[in-house]
Formats: C-alpha cells, structure tokens, sequence
C-alpha cells in the first residue's frame, strides 16, 4: 500500500480510505481535510501562548482554502481541541497544550474513528467463508494506525522532533517504497 493526500473518497479506515476494488493501485488514502485540520492544528501548536491567530493567517500559512479551514476549525473547536475569539484581536489557539494533542485527537475530531469500516468498529465485523479472518487484519490495521497517530504530539511535530518509534520506522527504507 502507499500513503497519499486524497482530496475525497471512500472512507474504510477514519481518515484512511481505500478507493474503489477497480482501481490499478489500491492505496491507503489520508484525506485533504484530516491533511488540512493538522496543518493548522501544527500552525496554532507553533504560536502557542502567543495571541490568537486569524484563520486567514492559518490558511495562507499552509495554503488551505478559507472557507474550507473554517468549517475544519469548526470541527476542531466543537471537539475541544481549539478555542476561538471573534473581533479585531481575535483568532485560534490551541485549548490545551500541545503536547497533550496527538494528531489522533485531531484527525478523530474531523473524521471520527480511526478505523471504521461500513460504520462499524472492526471488532463488529463478522465475516464468512474464506473472508472469515479479514476482521482481525482490519483489527491490526487500526492498531498499525494507533501506534503512529496516538503517539506522535502536535508539540512534536511542531518542534520537528519525532518519537524515537516513529525515527525508527522512518529508517526502514521499506517505509519509502511507493507499492
């Protein structure tokens, strides 16, 4: 599988998608809002205990669509993850800090689980036949995904200092390898 940005799509896996079965080269997918709400989760994680900031300051710092982070901030903001202030000294910032936000918490805040399939949690899944153990490969696919999403901060990834776990996947040149 290789991972890339998806500006839409089918939703098996939370954020994660896997297009359509005809496709040439099924891939997991991370999709543009899950990319968008991070970014500026990251943008708000890098001016925290600063003044707030504007949402067009955050759209144009990561090239986002305005009216597209606004609805994301919404999100984020209903979730607990952001506060907002309106007026001339205004904006976004982070309600709690940033290294007690995992990029988890804020995928999850706009797409909801992780890893979901058809709307159902995994562990819900019965399947027959010779597709009976496709469950617990969704199951370990959602625990693959926690691994990384549930254990690297925003503070982390703002400072640019990675978990040891996640260098040591990055070092696996396997994990670069588009398939």
């Amino acid at each position: 599988m290789c991972l890339e940005v998806n500006h839409g799509g089918a939703s098996i896996v939370g954020a994660f998608a896997i297009p359509d079965l005809d496709c040439d080269n099924p891939s997991v997918r991370i999709s543009a809002k899950a990319d968008y709400a991070v970014r500026a989760a990251l943008e708000l994680a890098a001016h925290e205990g600063g003044d707030p900031v504007k949402g067009e300051r955050l759209a144009e710092a990561q090239g986002i669509p305005l009216q597209f982070l606004e609805h994301i901030l919404l999100e984020l903001k209903h979730a607990g993850l952001i506060q907002a202030r309106r007026g001339a000294r205004g904006g976004y910032w982070l309600a709690r800090q940033a290294d007690r936000i995992t990029v988890a918490d804020v995928i999850r805040a706009v797409e909801g689980p992780l890893a979901n399939i058809h709307e159902n949690a995994p562990e819900e899944l019965h399947y027959g036949g010779s597709a009976e153990r496709l469950r617990d490969v969704w199951v370990a696919v959602r625990a693959a995904l926690r691994s990384v999403l549930e254990n690297v901060t925003l503070a982390e990834l703002a400072s640019g200092n990675l978990p040891w776990r996640i260098d040591a996947i990055l070092n696996n040149p396997e994990a670069w390898i588009k398939r």
